[in-house]
């Protein structure tokens, strides 16, 4: 089950020289400057598959810097590796006590009841 974890690198010399830029025509408002000007940015990145866009900027050069943050910081997501957690048995006294818990909180049910009348 032990699977071998890779890990990327996430400097910013690395990634622009590993990753594909892409620009693009961005769309949505802004006018002219933005609809004939190719100011949008999509980063690939080969080794992991992983594809960022930024096209939010009316600057490509913003919009280069923004897209090459998101991916440091979705690189960053996958280099994550949770530390190997051992399973433990709870005490019999933590046990009694959300037993006792349970049951406290049943009788406080039972009192929220309508009371039915039978006469």
């Amino acid at each position: 089950m032990n699977t071998p974890h890779i890990t990327y690198d996430i400097s910013l010399e690395t990634l622009e020289r590993v990753c594909e830029v892409e620009f693009l025509k961005g769309s949505g408002p802004g006018g002219q400057h933005r609809n004939k000007r190719e100011t949008g940015v999509r980063l690939r990145h080969p080794e992991s598959g992983l594809v960022v866009m930024a096209t939010e900027r009316r600057s490509q050069a913003r919009n280069r810097a923004l897209a090459f943050e998101r991916m440091i910081t979705r690189l960053q997501q996958l280099n994550y590796v949770p530390e190997h957690r051992v399973p433990t048995r709870p005490k019999r006294s933590t046990i009694r006590q959300r037993l006792e818990d349970k049951q406290q909180q049943g009788e406080r049910k039972k009192l929220r009841a309508k009371v039915r009348h039978w006469d």
